[in-house]
Parts: structure tokens; sequence; C-alpha cells
């Protein structure tokens, strides 16, 4: 692309897929059960830490609405743009996140990735070490709601870049 110095260009972007499935409008039953769930798992969680694992898992799952939907609560709740550019080699930069956090995140992946085996006795015990078990039962239903929140997302092919800051939160 050749312009002169006076000239703007403007990027030609791809096409946006379209939606397969409104699969809330057609099964509301299950999205309002989703949310209740969604809900009671991030209950005895903090908020930063939880949308890490979202944004982690949703990497993992290639959910590209769901990172979109996570990484801009992420923003507005005040998470910085460096450690949620560093999530995706959170292994190599370990220093930007806590022992829990890290713990969260290594247990993220290990019950994520389930086509790699079954979750580490080590990756469990981490985890067990960082949280109570009250929480850790929390962060399991977390993980769990955000793989099944991610499914629907890929499986229905829902777009990312219409989500603004808070739009599902109660």
């Amino acid at each position: 692309m050749t312009t002169t110095k006076d000239e703007k260009t403007t990027p030609v972007y791809a096409t946006e897929e379209p939606r397969r499935l409104d699969w809330s409008r057609h099964a509301p039953g299950v999205f309002r059960a989703m949310i209740a769930l969604d809900a009671a798992a991030t209950k005895h969680l903090d908020p930063a830490l939880a949308e890490l694992v979202k944004i982690r898992a949703s990497q993992l799952n290639h959910c590209a609405y769901c990172l979109d939907m996570h990484t801009t609560d992420a923003l507005a709740e005040g998470e910085s743009v460096q450690r949620i550019v560093q999530l995706s080699a959170w292994e190599e930069s370990r220093h930007f996140y806590t022992e829990k956090e890290l713990a969260a995140l290594e247990l993220t992946e290990a019950v994520t990735v389930l086509t790699d085996g079954f979750v580490p006795d080590e990756v469990f015990a981490r985890a067990a070490a960082q949280f109570d078990e009250t929480e850790l039962s929390h962060l399991l239903g977390l993980i769990a709601t955000i793989n099944a929140w991610n499914r629907f997302g890929v499986a229905c092919r829902l777009t990312p870049g219409h989500y603004t800051a808070g739009m599902f939160k109660n």
C-alpha cells in the first residue's frame, strides 16, 4: 500500500464471522442456570484472580468472545495490561503473579486441558496449599464453569468486539 504524506490509510479487516446460534435465546433456562453457576462459583474468590482464571481458560479453549469479555472486565476493574498480556506465558512470567494466582493458573490449565491426562497430584497439592477447602471448591467450580461458557462460545461462534465492561454483571 503506497500513500503520500497527507493520505491516511484505513486497514481493511476480515469480515466478521456470523453467529451460528443464539443459544441463550433458545435455551433461556440453561443460560440463567449458567449465570447462577458463575455467580456461585466466584462468590468466595478474589475477583481479580477469577478474571485471570477465566482469561487463561478462554485462551486455552480459543474462545475469542470470552477473551474479549474477561479482558474487558479485568481492565475495567483495574487489572494491568501487562499481567493480561503475559498470561499466555505465565510460566515464564511468574514474577507478575502471586503464588496463589500461580497455583490457580496451574490448576486451570490442568483441569482445562484434560487431553494431557488427569490433574496431577502435585498440581492439586499446590492449589490446596494456597486455598482453603471452600476457596478451592469454588475455584474448581469456576474452572468448570468457564470451560462450559467457552464451549458455548466456540460452538455457537459468539463474536468478540461487542461486549462492554460489566454487561452481564448483576
